[in-house]
């Protein structure tokens, strides 16, 4: 168990707790102003209460891509569109499904397209 977790656990016990006091606390002999304002505030401790766990309980996703190919490939060096400078292959990120470089050189961001094999 990792400290943001144990902290987040913490922090879970504590609000739910005053939650439950600010609830409770709203029996009879006081103001309906006094109980309105215990409820909102119990319920936004639980809120809170909630939303950390939902944090500190979510796992990352992975996602992992193949790429099958029917031939043969080469590799074809990568140039900036806009200075004609070469741009590494760790220079590419995936971007909702696209590929998009960045020059090292001029900072252009641009797509990579694939030319037409005719």
């Amino acid at each position: 168990m990792n400290l943001t977790r144990a902290l987040g656990v913490i922090a879970i016990a504590v609000l739910f707790f005053f939650g439950i006091i600010f609830a409770w606390s709203t029996g009879t002999g006081i103001s309906v102003e006094l109980k309105a304002t215990r409820l909102i505030i119990a319920a936004m401790l639980f809120v809170v209460g909630f939303g950390i766990a939902y944090y500190i309980t979510k796992k990352p996703k992975t996602i992992i891509q193949k790429l099958e190919v029917s031939g043969q490939m080469r590799t074809v060096g990568l140039k900036c569109p806009n200075c004609s400078a070469s741009v590494d292959a760790n220079r590419i990120k995936i971007v909702s499904g696209v590929p998009y470089a960045t020059c090292p050189y001029c900072g252009q961001t641009f797509e990579i397209t694939e030319e037409p094999k005719w």
